[in-house]
Parts: C-alpha cells; sequence; structure tokens
C-alpha cells in the first residue's frame, strides 16, 4: 500500500469512528482513559524499552541533553502521564452541554449546543508524552484523532498507539478514534493535509518551522501560533520587590518555552530605581542583556539591541530590555512587535492596568503576574492540546471546550415561516 494510500485509509476509518465517539456517554469515554492510566503502568517495562530505541538513535545522531530529556519516558514522565489522564477523567464533558437558550415571538426555543470539532489532525514533534495527552483531550471531547509525531519518538509512539487501541476497544470504542500514522516519512503529513474531506481541523505544536510548513501545505484549517514573542512592561507605578520577582520568573524559570518573556519594557519614571537591581539578578543567572541606547545609558554593560533583537523569540536565557517614556510607548512596541501570544503589566495603578487589558490584542493578558501562566492546566483548563494565537477557532490555550463547537438547537411547536 502506497503512503497516500495508507493515510487516506487511516482519515476514513477516523471519520467514521468520530462519529460513534460523537455520541459516547461520559463514563464510557472515562472507562477508556481509565484504561489507558492503567495499561501505561501495566506495560511501563515495554513502552521504556522501545522508548529507549529512539532515545539511544538520537544519542547517536548528537542530539543535545535538552532533546534527550524531553524524549526519555523515565517513571517519572509515565507517572505524569498516568496522573494527566486521571485529571482528564475527572475534568466534566464538554459535549451536549446547552451554553444558551432563548424564546423567540414566534414561540421557538432556540439553543446553542457543544459538539466535538470531529476528525482532528494533530502534528508535533518530539516529546512522546504528548501521544498520551492528545489523545485523552480529543477522546474526551469526542473527537477521533489521527497522530503524526517526529521521527525521533516513532518506537515510543507505536506502542503507545498500540496501548490506546487496546485500551479503546476494551471500552467498546473503535480503535480508528485514536491513531498513529506508523512512518517517518514527512510525506505522510503532506498526504494528511490533503484530506480536507475527511479531516476537519489540524493542530500542529513544535516550532515554528514545523508550524509554518503545516500552515502552507495544508487543505484543512489550521490552529496554530508560529512563536512565544512574550512582552512584559514594569509601569511607573509598579511594585518593584514584586516586578523583580516576577520578572525573572518569567524569563529565567523555564526559558525555552513558548510563554518565557523575552522583551522586558520599562517606564523611565522606574528605570534608574529598577535597573540596577534587576540586571544585577538577571546576571547572576546568567542571562544576557540588550539593550536599546538608553537602556545602555544606564547600565553599560548591557549588549546593544540589534534590530532583529525587538520581536526575536530566543527561547534562552537572553532578553531584550527598552526604555519607554510611557504605556503609549509600550503598547506601541508591542503592538509591532509582538506574536499575539503573551503580554503582563506590572502596575498599582488601576487605570492603566485596565486599559493595557483592553489595548493588547494578545491570547493571555495579565496584571500583576508572570507570562509563564499562560497554560491550559494553570488556567483551569485542567489541560490543553496546544496554544493558539489566531482568534479562529479559539484562542489561547485549547482545553476540552476548545475542541468543540457549538450547534444551534431548535424546539417547535409547528411553527412555519411566512
Amino acid at each position: 500500500m502506497s503512503l497516500a494510500a495508507l493515510v487516506t485509509r487511516m482519515a476514513q476509518e477516523a471519520k467514521a469512528a468520530a462519529r460513534q465517539v460523537a455520541v459516547l456517554p461520559g463514563p464510557v469515554k472515562n472507562q477508556a482513559l481509565a484504561a489507558m492510566a492503567q495499561g501505561l503502568e501495566e506495560q511501563r517495562k515495554l513502552i521504556q524499552a522501545e522508548n529507549q530505541k529512539d532515545v539511544a538513535a538520537a544519542r547517536q545522531q548528537g542530539y543535545p541533553a535538552a532533546f534527550l530529556d524531553r524524549l526519555t519516558l523515565s517513571d517519572k514522565v509515565i507517572n505524569a502521564m498516568i496522573q494527566g489522564l486521571q485529571e482528564v477523567i475527572a475534568l466534566p464533558d464538554p459535549v451536549g452541554a446547552v451554553t444558551s437558550m432563548w424564546r423567540r415571538p414566534n414561540g421557538l426555543l432556540v439553543g446553542r449546543q457543544r459538539i466535538p470539532l470531529g476528525v482532528i489532525g494533530f502534528i508535533y514533534e518530539s516529546r512522546p508524552n504528548v501521544t498520551v495527552d492528545a489523545a485523552a483531550l480529543c477522546l474526551k471531547s469526542g473527537n477521533a484523532v489521527i497522530l503524526k509525531g517526529g521521527k525521533e519518538a516513532i518506537h515510543s509512539n507505536l506502542v503507545l498507539s498500540r496501548l490506546m487501541a487496546a485500551a479503546l476497544e476494551s471500552a467498546g470504542i473503535p480503535g480508528a478514534a485514536v491513531q498513529v500514522i506508523p512512518t517517518t516519512e514527512r510525506e505522510a503529513v503532506v498526504e494528511l493535509l490533503k484530506l480536507d474531506d475527511y479531516v476537519d481541523i489540524i493542530i500542529p505544536r513544535g516550532g515554528e518551522g514545523l508550524i509554518r510548513f503545516v500552515a502552507e501545505n495544508s487543505r484543512i484549517p489550521v490552529l496554530k501560533h508560529y512563536k512565544g514573542v512574550c512582552h512584559i512592561f514594569v509601569d511607573a507605578d509598579a511594585d518593584l520587590d514584586m516586578a523583580e520577582t516576577v520578572c525573572f520568573n518569567a524569563k529565567v524559570q523555564r526559558p525555552g518555552v513558548c510563554n518565557a518573556m523575552e522583551t522586558l519594557l520599562i517606564h523611565e519614571a522606574a528605570a534608574p530605581a529598577f535597573v540596577p537591581r534587576m540586571f544585577a539578578r538577571f546576571r547572576e543567572a546568567g542571562v544576557e542583556l540588550r539593550g536599546c541606547p538608553r537602556t545602555v545609558a544606564l547600565d553599560p554593560q548591557v549588549k546593544p539591541a540589534a534590530p532583529e533583537d525587538w520581536g526575536y523569540e530566543f527561547l534562552d536565557l537572553i532578553l531584550a530590555v527598552k526604555i519607554v517614556p510611557d504605556l503609549d510607548a509600550a503598547l506601541d512596541h508591542i503592538a509591532r512587535y509582538s506574536s499575539n501570544h503573551t503580554e503582563a503589566i506590572l502596575t498599582q495603578n488601576y487605570s492603566r492596568a485596565q486599559r493595557f487589558l483592553n489595548a493588547v490584542d494578545s491570547s493571555v493578558v495579565l496584571v500583576n503576574a508572570s507570562t509563564r501562566f499562560n497554560d491550559g492546566g494553570e488556567l483551569g483548563l485542567g489541560a490543553e492540546i496546544g496554544i493558539n494565537t489566531s482568534k479562529l477557532h479559539a484562542f489561547g490555550p485549547m482545553g476540552l471546550e476548545e475542541l468543540t463547537t457549538t450547534k444551534f438547537i431548535v424546539y417547535g411547536s409547528g411553527q412555519i415561516r411566512g
């Protein structure tokens, strides 16, 4: 069978399975998720043996330690996968919920009801634990999913695929509801992106190169974010103790993720007091600072920022810093360079905080909190399949509810239109 025929058959089977999954009672879906958790525990050694094939191959090819860490299914990671399944089981089932209802003058009762999206194509890189996370969220929200992981995790993903298929079948759910494309060929992604007759939405998760490739080649709607260029603005009325703690967390706690701060904007009135203490702490943590001319004048140790440093996602211990005259200048800078991911203002001034919330056009906007909170779990969604910075169909972290849409339902008593 050709690769195109294989992927097409998988999509056709997913489409058929999606009709059944869409109407499954919540307890049946939870039964399958519980079986997945049990399978992870019982098959732990087999999973880790297959995973070690991937880790050994990646090590031989010279991948860095951070990559190998993300690829490894340690006991800690498997325990977290099991816990994640249990957390999804505990979440309310969004499917079938009626979100609103109203009576028309002619007596019709009109409502909106949550329904699954259908068949989701999920394309992602390296971390095999994402395979189970994504499958759980798609199943619980009543969707079928076709998973295409990175080539580096192929053995891990295939053994997880077999485990999940067995769990589904134990609950009477067709195995085609969760499928992993069993090849490392990139052409499989190209073929999947053509199948708009069967696949309803594509969600890519990974580096900017992968996401741009998917967006440029897909016939199917894509939910995506290219990068996270996150800003924090330290206002003139900021509590500087709090600002120091928040900015340090946003940059240093985990610099290689999309919700880490990449640009720090500082009000000129706060800069003389804030810059020395904040920069000293950043330097102790190994952060390289790249600043505007006013920042360099205040601290000559700062490296002058190049034009490309503004709007750049460093994903490293590197930070661009700009001193601005007021809130308007901060808003202008964010409007020009933001990736619509996450921005924060640190201030004790209520009116400026509210203006920032209303004016900034990003998926999560915070007041007096770290950008690191743009995460489905941290925001109370329970889990997420990714963060969408395009506004259709959802904006920001995508949890169970964001993996559904709504349809209109209408109750009548014989009404006809005149």
